[in-house]
């Protein structure tokens, strides 16, 4: 028992944010979609997600500006975390189903946990403060905007191991997007493919590396796995 308990112990449990822990995925891309819209740029919900999901806003941007063949105004990403704040408290946003019960599970076990997201702080602090999340995760809460390159790239994932103090090899990213898994493949972590949303596209999330679930309830015993 002692030797179970050493292992768990020693695994660092990274989340995704958006998708994962707070269900937030078909929220946020309404508001991105029709801000895209007034840009001109005729996407559905559907296709923004499928082209922009678990991308940093940055990269998001410049994929959009390329797409346009122009800037997007200046205020563009201010007016829309505006809006995708307000549909948040709106909603309201809810906790993804089930993962309260497997972080009570993965805390009662020992095993540390933190954050590691595409968004900003501020959307984090809205999208986790509505759902009660900010303070279980408060000091180990990282953010693209900290390092140079975002998801697909390992940049983000390894800072959060870093400031963990934790080995790659050591560490399990559960992610809900094919650029996150791709990350964590390339910074040498395991990685778990949530796919209990609609939105979700299994194939590609299980040829980039995932290993998927389809239920939070099974989290625990994953990660032991």
């Amino acid at each position: 028992m002692g030797r179970k308990v050493s292992y768990f112990f020693r695994v660092l449990v990274i989340f995704d944010c958006d998708g994962v822990l707070v269900d937030s995925e078909p929220l946020s891309n309404t508001a991105f979609a029709r801000a895209l819209n007034r840009e001109g740029l005729d996407w559905s919900v559907e296709e923004t997600m499928r082209r922009l999901m678990g991308r940093s806003m940055k990269s998001c941007v410049e994929i959009v500006e390329k797409l346009l063949a122009r800037q997007l105004p200046e205020d563009f990403v201010h007016r829309l975390q505006g809006e995708t704040f307000q549909i948040f408290k709106d909603a309201p946003l809810q906790p993804v189903p089930g993962i309260v019960a497997a972080l009570d599970a993965l805390d009662a076990a020992g095993i540390r946990t933190c954050v590691a997201s595409s968004g900003g702080f501020d959307k984090m602090e809205v999208s986790l403060g509505v759902t009660g999340l900010w303070k279980r995760f408060e000091g180990r809460i990282f953010s693209a905007s900290q390092v140079s390159r975002g998801k697909p790239f390992p940049d983000l994932f390894l800072h959060a191991a870093i400031a963990m103090d934790e080995q790659p090899f050591n560490c399990v990213v559960v992610e809900d997007s094919v650029p996150g898994v791709q990350a964590a493949i390339s910074a040498g972590m395991r990685v778990l493919g949530y796919t209990g949303a609609a939105h979700i596209d299994r194939d590609a999330m299980g040829a980039a590396g995932a290993f998927l679930f389809d239920d939070m309830k099974q989290l625990p015993e994953l990660v032991h796995g």
